[in-house]
Order: structure tokens, then C-alpha cells, then sequence
């Protein structure tokens, strides 16, 4: 054994020793907080769109993340409209999992937002907040049951009738601007709405003596209450009244165009209700006292070669604005060349509408060569409003096949929708059709065109183009009624427009929108208008031996 004051040498160095190593180990600083960004996200399997479309109702939605999720900071941290419940973490709490607690509602924008309230677990924070909108799909099902084509047809024309018959002022008989119109007539909508009921009164809808009480009822109010700008009328009356409401500040006179709109009715339902009775005969005679009325030659504004489309009392030719195609005004030229009582020359039409052939396009969209005006032919109302009464069949003249001219129109429009250049959410080759009408904020009533593309569809647009593509428009007829249903059918047929990228769907109607639909139909299935207005014999003879048109039906 050794001796103990050995081991009691030693210990002061171990001890010494024990003592050293502990000190120079310090204790090390906490790791600092590391904030974080979202990785990614998908919704059903697509990853990282700020707007997602057509989303399947029963929609799975993942948030990735590079860390491990603080649970206890999600539901404060993120919000989801669609009333989601979160079914799990994945992979480490670095995913989570955000389902609907039921399916979603159909046709519904829903938005997801992620705030930087969100914590990792080590206790980072969200650096920037994140958000994303999903549009949910539309429901595909029928929403009324399948009926015939010609059922349908009639269908859409009755129920659009309406809108004249039922909502028509109950003073004047004249056409409100709008279903919700009280008092504003529309001068150019009633004379749709004219050529509306003598379909209604050709299918059956009214008797001919109610087509004709009411338009003689319209015409006398016509002469009898309204104020006339050299034969012209405004553009709106006061349906009680017959008092001029102003168009806009400078508009409170004649409108040569809505006046040419309202004629073109009149001319129509003279050559339908021909009897020889007492009440015929004197809608016959008032109908005249209106056309000849309408100082035609007056509105070249000190005879100049052109047609100008407003005059007022107060603000003379302030507006200034020349009616020069290619747009709607074609009507209004062939009235005024075969006025019986203030005619135009040719010349008015080739320098003026035809501005010496500079009406010309004829270049070629989505395979299509357009005769006349805009590129991608601006809204398609231009081949509906005066082609109520003017019958485009075989009709020619230097300028233009008119025929060419509508389809063509009609075909650029319909294969501009299905191309989508802007990708809104809901263009097809059934629901197409671009021309004015209203809109969602901003903006509003606007003239929808390729050049003026809101992702706005205006039912009018495909429905008034049947005669032009009758299988393009049916398929868009169905898709309109069976598809949306009653989110656009409503007690005066279908309503203004809609846009599925919103979505939006209004729930107005307009005189201007709904007349064309049930006159176009009906020329299309029999010809009744065009017929009527183009045995008009002064018609015949301004648009052959005035304008130099020829068609089979001006011999």
C-alpha cells in the first residue's frame, strides 16, 4: 500500500485538472428563428395558380411548406370560404391538407388566404402572406327537361314576347328600355317590338286584332303625344307623357337612327294587317302619316353627301355624329332613299355610308373574309338591327354580298369565343356570342366585340343570329336554356348577359336586346319580316333604282 501523503501530493493536480475542463465548455446560445415561405400549393393535383377555374366541387387543397407547422397557429393563421375542414398533416406537419367539410357549391369563386401568423414549430413566421381563388365548375345537368328544337323555338319566342306584350307601357304601348323602366320608351326598341308581335300574332300567341289594337294604339300616341325633331323621334319618351327624356346632355332631339328602327316596324305591320276594314285601314293611313313625316333629306345636315344621326332644338348638330357603315345603320339609308316625301340621292349613300368604298375590308379572320367594316367585325347587333327587315338572301351591291357580309360576321365571332385569346373562363362553341349589352362593374353596358373583349356573353348575339348560323346558334340556345337554366331564363326569356369567369349573371332585360331575338328566329324559320318590309314597294324601289342593290327579291 502506498503511503497516503502520496495520493494527498496528487489530488491538488487532479483536482485541478476536473476543474479547468469544466469551464471551458460554454454553454451555447439558443438557434435563431428562421422565418419561411411557402414552398407551394395545388389544388386537385394543379400546383400554384393564383386563379384556379372549373374546380371540381369535391376539392382536396395542399399548402407545402420546407418546415414543420406550428398546429396550434393554423386556424388563426389560415382562411378558406369554403368552410374547410383540415383532415391531416403530412410529411412531418410540413403539408397540410385543407378538404371541404361537404362539396362545394357549384359555379362559385372561393379564395384561400394564408396570413404570417402562421408559425413554423421551431418558431419562424410566414415571411409574406399568400393568397389564391378557385371558380368551382358548373353544374352539367339539365336544368329543365328536354323538349323538341321547334318546341324550344317556340318557347323562347312566347316567353321573350312577353317582355312587349306584358311590360309595354300601359299609356303609349311602347316598348320600356328596360323591364324596370317606369316611364323611359324606347323609340328604336318599340319598333322591334312591333315587328315582335306580328310573329306573335303569326304563331298564335295574341289575335290579330290585339297585334293590331296595339300598334294603332302606339301609332297614335306616336302622332298624337310626341315631340318630332323634323319628323324624327328621340331615342327615349316618357311612356305617359310623350315629353323628350334626354339620351345623354347634348341628346334631347331626333335620332335619325332609333327613328329608322321604329319605321322599319311600322312598314312591317302596314303590309301585315292589309284588310280592308275601317280599323286596318286607318293603322294603314296613320302608319304613312308617321313615314312620310320623317324629313330624311334634312338630317344631311345642309345637304351634304352623309346622314347625320342626332339634332337637337337646343344644341343644333352638337353631337356631330355622321351615320357611316359599316355598323347598324344600313336601314336608315334604305328608308331614306325610298322615302316618298324627303328622298336622298345615291350619292348620299356612296359618299356618306359607303365613304366611296372605304366600307371595304375584306380581309380574312379564323378563315373567314369580311366584305365590310371593323377588324374581326365588331359586335354582332351590325347584322341584326337592320336586318329585321332588310332580307340579306341574295342581296348585293358594289360593296358587299350581304349575305357573305352577316355569316361571315356572324362565323368570325362565334370562332374568335372558341379560340379564347383572353382565356375567360367559359367560352366553348356553345356558349359564344359578343355584341352590346351590359356588364358587371366597372363599365357596364358596353358594345362587346373581339375589340372590346370583357369575357361578356350576350345571349342575343347567338339567338338573333340564327339565320345566319342556325347550328351554332341552337347549340348555344341549348346550352343558354338546359346549362344555366334559371340563373338566365327568366319571366321575359332569357336575361342580358352573364359571365362565367365572375361569375355574373345579370337579371335585366332590354327592349333593344330582346326584340331581335324573337325577329330573327322567325325569320329564320319563315322569312315573316323580311317578307313583310320588302314588299313594301317604295322599299323595292329605294334600294334598286335609288341605292343599285339587286336581290331576287327586287325584280
Amino acid at each position: 500500500m502506498k503511503p497516503y501523503y502520496l495520493l494527498l501530493l496528487a489530488c491538488p493536480v487532479l483536482f485541478s485538472y476536473c476543474s479547468k475542463s469544466k469551464t471551458a465548455d460554454p454553454i451555447p446560445p439558443p438557434a435563431p428563428t428562421v422565418n419561411f415561405s411557402i414552398t407551394n400549393w395545388d389544388v386537385n393535383g394543379v400546383y400554384s395558380l393564383s386563379d384556379y377555374k372549373a374546380v371540381r366541387i369535391n376539392a382536396l387543397i395542399r399548402l407545402h411548406f420546407p418546415v414543420a407547422i406550428d398546429r396550434a397557429t393554423v386556424t388563426a393563421a389560415i382562411g378558406f370560404n369554403g368552410g374547410n375542414d383540415i383532415t391531416s398533416y403530412l410529411n412531418g406537419d410540413s403539408v397540410i391538407l385543407l378538404q371541404p367539410a361537404a362539396p362545394l357549391s357549384y359555379l362559385t369563386k372561393y379564395t384561400v388566404t394564408i396570413s404570417t401568423l402562421l408559425k413554423s414549430r421551431p418558431g419562424g413566421s410566414l415571411s409574406q402572406a399568400v393568397n389564391f381563388s378557385l371558380l368551382t365548375e358548373l353544374d352539367s345537368s339539365d336544368k329543365f327537361a328536354q323538349i323538341p328544337d321547334a318546341q324550344l323555338l317556340d318557347k323562347v319566342q312566347r316567353q321573350t314576347f312577353t317582355y312587349f306584350w306584358e311590360n309595354g307601357h300601359p299609356v303609349s304601348g311602347m316598348a320600356r328600355e328596360r323591364e324596370s323602366s317606369a316611364e323611359t320608351v324606347t323609340t328604336g326598341g318599340t319598333g322591334f317590338g312591333i315587328m315582335s308581335m306580328l310573329a306573335a300574332v303569326s304563331r298564335g300567341f295574341i289575335t290579330r286584332a290585339e297585334g293590331r289594337d296595339r300598334i294603332l294604339k302606339i301609332s297614335n300616341f306616336l302622332i298624337n303625344n310626341c315631340s318630332r325633331y323634323h319628323g324624327a323621334f328621340a331615342h327615349w319618351i316618357n311612356g305617359s307623357t310623350g315629353v323628350t327624356q334626354p339620351f345623354s346632355a347634348n341628346d334631347n332631339g331626333g335620332d335619325l337612327v332609333e327613328t329608322a328602327f321604329l319605321v322599319q316596324g311600322l312598314l312591317a305591320a302596314r303590309q301585315y294587317f292589309d284588310a280592308a276594314d275601317v280599323t286596318e285601314t286607318d293603322l294603314r293611313t296613320k302608319i304613312n302619316t308617321i313615314w312620310d313625316g320623317v324629313e330624311w333629306d334634312w338630317y344631311r345636315q345642309g345637304n351634304q353627301n352623309v346622314l347625320y344621326w342626332h339634332w337637337s332644338p337646343t344644341n343644333g348638330w352638337l353631337i356631330n355624329q355622321q351615320i357611316k357603315g359599316w355598323n347598324e345603320g344600313l336601314v336608315v339609308y334604305v328608308l331614306a332613299a325610298s322615302s316618298r316625301t324627303h328622298a336622298i340621292p345615291k350619292v348620299v349613300y356612296t359618299e356618306g355610308w359607303a365613304s366611296n368604298g372605304g366600307i371595304i375590308n375584306n380581309n380574312s379572320y379564323y378563315g373567314y373574309q369580311l366584305p365590310m367594316g371593323p377588324s374581326n367585325g365588331g359586335p354582332l347587333f351590325f347584322e341584326h338591327y337592320s336586318f329585321m327587315g332588310i332580307n340579306p338572301n341574295g342581296l348585293s351591291d358594289p360593296y358587299a354580298n350581304y349575305l357573305t357580309q352577316a355569316t361571315n360576321h356572324t362565323k368570325i365571332n362565334y370562332e374568335y369565343c372558341k379560340a379564347n385569346p383572353q382565356n375567360w373562363y367559359g367560352y366553348s362553341s356553345q356558349t359564344w356570342g359578343l355584341t352590346a349589352s351590359d356588364g358587371p362593374a366597372p363599365g357596364g353596358y358596353q358594345a362587346h366585340s373581339p375589340a372590346n373583349d370583357r369575357g361578356v356573353i350576350t345571349p342575343t348575339a347567338a339567338l338573333s343570329s340564327f339565320p345566319y348560323t342556325p347550328t351554332e346558334s341552337m347549340a348555344a340556345l341549348k346550352f343558354f336554356y338546359y346549362k344555366l337554366g334559371n340563373k338566365l331564363w327568366g319571366n321575359y326569356g332569357f336575361y342580358d348577359a352573364y359571365k362565367l369567369s365572375d361569375p355574373w349573371f345579370t337579371s335585366s332585360t332590354l327592349a333593344i336586346d330582346q326584340g331581335p331575338i324573337i325577329v330573327m328566329i322567325e325569320n329564320y324559320r319563315t322569312g315573316l319580316l323580311w317578307n313583310l318590309f320588302t314588299s313594301c314597294t317604295e322599299i323595292k324601289n329605294g334600294m334598286k333604282q335609288v341605292l343599285g342593290f339587286t336581290a331576287p327579291y327586287l325584280p
